[in-house]
């Protein structure tokens, strides 16, 4: 899968530049009846509505936007780039980190919560965050417990590590070396091994949970404390008790959460259903071409380049 990636977008370097505004309409024709749901979506990535001016920071695909680091991140963004003119700037972050910058910025994440209109989000590390799955066990099938399996090192990780090892209910194990707690290392578990549990727990780590996607794209349940995070995803769009189980930030009612929804199947299936619902919007490869063009035409017309 990388191999090809990266073989593709060394060919976007000598395609004719007339072939994206042509692929780029043939887009448009094909999902017109979805237009309004596009631009729902659009306008989650890019909440500016009023015209802004970019600081001296921004840059054009035909100045200075070259490879450094973060080579998936790069790709993600260039490759939608082509649709626009190479004088065109922008402002854009590559990482980890959250913030909200003074000038529209192109961001991975950004905070729920509180005034972030300032990031604008766009697909960036794809191939590692947007992974989904096809899950052939069924809910019922699966054992009654909940599954946590990845790196411990941020507080609210430790917390629920002290909370939540060794309880019943869950199977709780963390993948890097513990030294202060040497009994949280548990062996290697797959993503397979994992979907034999009804519940999977995603913890955010430094922006988003890594698993999320591809756990809300199976047949198991998301369990997690309340999303202080979000990315193309629209995790901020996703509902306590419609898409996910939310549990206290100190794990105290995660029991009584979980045997409610191991008593309640039905409940359950319908948590299901509607992650697999929200799931599906990103599933059409076309379709978020589309979507990434847009975002992108938006940004450059509220900066005033359009």
């Amino acid at each position: 899968m990388k191999l090809f990636y990266y073989l593709n977008n060394f060919l976007l370097n000598i395609y004719p530049s007339c072939l994206f505004p042509r692929y780029k309409k043939k887009l448009e024709d094909q999902f017109s009846g979805e237009a309004e749901a596009i631009q729902r979506r659009v306008d989650y990535y890019c909440k500016l509505v009023k015209p802004v001016q970019l600081n001296s920071n921004a840059e054009s695909r035909a100045t200075n936007y070259k490879l450094r680091d973060k080579s998936a991140y790069y790709y993600d963004l260039k490759q939608y780039l082509y649709y626009f003119p190479k004088s065109f700037k922008f402002c854009y972050y590559f990482g980890d980190h959250v913030a909200i910058e003074s000038c529209p910025t192109l961001y991975k994440a950004r905070p729920t919560e509180g005034s972030n209109q300032n990031s604008v989000l766009f697909k960036l590390d794809k191939l590692r965050h947007f992974r989904f799955i096809e899950d052939t066990l069924p809910f019922h099938a699966k054992k009654n417990m909940a599954v946590f399996r990845g790196r411990v090192t941020q507080k609210h990780r430790i917390r629920f590590m002290d909370a939540m090892f060794d309880h019943p209910l869950v199977d709780a194990g963390q993948s890097n070396v513990s030294e202060a707690n040497p009994d949280w290392q548990q062996p290697f578990m797959s993503v397979e091994e994992q979907l034999q549990y009804k519940f999977l727990i995603c913890l955010e780590g430094n922006d988003v949970a890594s698993n999320l996607k591809w756990a809300m794209s199976s047949n198991s349940i998301v369990v997690t404390p309340k999303m202080r995070y979000e990315t193309w995803f629209m995790e901020g769009a996703l509902e306590p008790g419609v898409h996910f189980i939310q549990v206290e930030d100190d794990w105290s009612d995660f029991e009584e959460k979980i045997r409610y929804y191991l008593n309640n199947p039905s409940e359950s299936e319908d948590i299901l259903r509607n992650a697999h619902k929200h799931v599906a919007q990103f599933k059409n490869a076309k379709l978020e071409d589309l979507v990434c063009i847009k975002t992108l035409e938006k940004y450059f017309a509220i900066s005033q380049q359009l």
